[in-house]
């Protein structure tokens, strides 16, 4: 993965991190700091364990028991049952549970003790070394113990039987579904699968309440008939890890495609993940399972770089090998990749494209809407060249911020000379002559480069 790739997955996760130890004290949802974030709160959690070490309602957890023990080793007088309702614990027994298991000892002993105990737990600062070492000891496990290829899946159809919880139950799950399948004649014998598809991922859903369908492939369409129900994997690019592994290393084999996933500058889809099981692990000399691990991505980087192209014979000159409905194409391109991950932070406006010049849209938040601002992405088709700008709704609403930021000493970006000339209040260079003929990685610099203005400048307006 471009190391300003990987830098960017860490800042972004700084930036989450920074926000949880500013509000310990309040609520902290997946779905705001996946906002915080800006991934999709499907992906947010894996890339939030991959990186930090810890999923996230562990780490809230333990940053809160560490705020309420710092605060105990200079205030001892606070009441516990206080801190207990300051930090999100339904009680303070239901807080001495957890401290004493994160420090061994209750907080009213700690009280006491604390300082000849321990000062206070902290975790070792992020950063690019860091993930790097651990990145690569995964990497290691990962060529040892898998082959990972990238391929379109047809739909595959299926009958299938929901559970919540009880894995271990699964094996009754599939013993059903042989049963009936044999005797409706359904089963699909040439090309015979045993999938296992997750609704929900154990990282975000307790255990006991995760969705999970086992399945046998068919030959025909069904109708439900009790708890047997069709169900389908829908059509599309999949990353594909085969494994040869014990019980126990599931969960390491699904953390180390999504790091290769990641490594390799592919986007998570939304879309079904699932386990495709290849042999009776009962039989295998040694009792591992055979699996091909199936994770849902946006498309391979081979047909994103040609998506554009055209088939045009190659050329130094992007302007010439590019038109401009090509140049609109990508554009639109742009904004289905920003409306797909950030549909729920953000309105996004249609493509302009009044003049030849240049090619815009815009997007905003709520709460910018309500003080009439937005930012817009531009393309100049003359210079080549991709930017981001903060605007306004009208020029009185332009003028406003303009002068603001004037007077104020903040000047992170370039500011307009006149706000009479110009439709943007404050703007900022993302791409200089991109390079067309890697889609995949122009749209990743777009979207690092955006978001690193646009989280700036939404720092101080909201």
């Amino acid at each position: 993965m471009h190391s300003e790739i990987r830098q960017e997955y860490i800042k972004r996760i700084h930036y989450v991190l920074d926000f949880i130890e500013k509000n310990l004290d309040t609520e902290l949802s997946l779905e705001k700091l996946s906002q915080k974030a800006h991934y999709s709160s499907y992906h947010f959690h894996r890339i939030f364990l991959i990186i930090v070490g810890e999923n996230l309602n562990e780490y809230i957890n333990r940053k809160r028991i560490e705020r309420i023990a710092s605060i105990l080793l200079v205030d001892v007088k606070r009441p516990i049952k206080e801190l207990a309702y300051i930090y999100g614990f339904n009680s303070d027994s239901s807080l001495s549970r957890s401290f004493k298991k994160y420090y061994g000892v209750s907080p009213t002993t700690f009280k006491s003790e604390g300082k000849k105990i321990l000062s206070k737990i902290g975790i070792e600062s992020l950063s690019i070394e860091k993930y790097i070492c651990s990145i690569t000891n995964i990497k290691k496990w990962t060529d040892m113990n898998a082959q990972i290829t990238v391929k379109q899946l047809q739909e595959i159809k299926l009958a299938g039987i929901m559970r919540i919880g009880a894995f271990e139950k699964i094996g009754e799950s599939y013993q059903k579904l042989m049963e009936w399948g044999y005797n409706h004649h359904v089963l699909d014998t040439s090309n015979f699968k045993a999938i296992t598809i997750y609704h929900d991922n154990p990282n975000i859903t307790q255990i006991s309440k995760v969705r999970h369908s086992a399945c046998v492939t068919i030959n025909k369409a069904i109708k439900a008939e009790g708890e047997i129900r069709p169900l389908a994997i829908q059509k599309g690019n999949y990353v594909i890890g085969n494994f040869t592994i014990d019980a126990n290393e599931f969960p390491k084999a699904w953390k180390s495609l999504s790091v290769w996933i990641m490594e390799n500058g592919y986007e998570f889809r939304d879309g079904d993940y699932f386990e495709i099981y290849l042999n009776d692990h009962e039989t295998h000399p040694k009792k591992k399972f055979i699996v091909d691990i199936c994770i849902p991505i946006e498309q391979t980087k081979t047909s994103n770089t040609k998506s554009l192209a055209n088939n045009k014979s190659k050329t130094t000159n992007v302007s010439e090998k590019l038109d401009y409905h090509d140049l609109i194409a990508y554009m639109k391109s742009i904004r289905t990749f920003f409306i797909n991950e950030y549909d729920s932070e953000f309105t996004f406006g249609a493509i302009y494209q009044g003049k030849k010049d240049f090619s815009y849209f815009s997007l905003t938040t709520e709460e910018l809407k309500k003080q009439k601002l937005k930012f817009v992405i531009i393309f100049n088709h003359k210079k080549m060249c991709f930017s981001i700008c903060l605007s306004g709704q009208n020029k009185s609403i332009r003028k406003k911020y303009w002068e603001m930021f004037k007077n104020s000493n903040w000047n992170h970006y370039h500011l307009a000379a006149s706000i009479d000339e110009s439709l943007s209040i404050m703007d900022s260079l993302i791409v200089e002559n991109p390079d067309f003929e890697d889609m995949q990685k122009l749209l990743a610099q777009i979207e690092i480069e955006s978001f690193k203005f646009i989280n700036e400048i939404r720092a101080i307006l909201e």
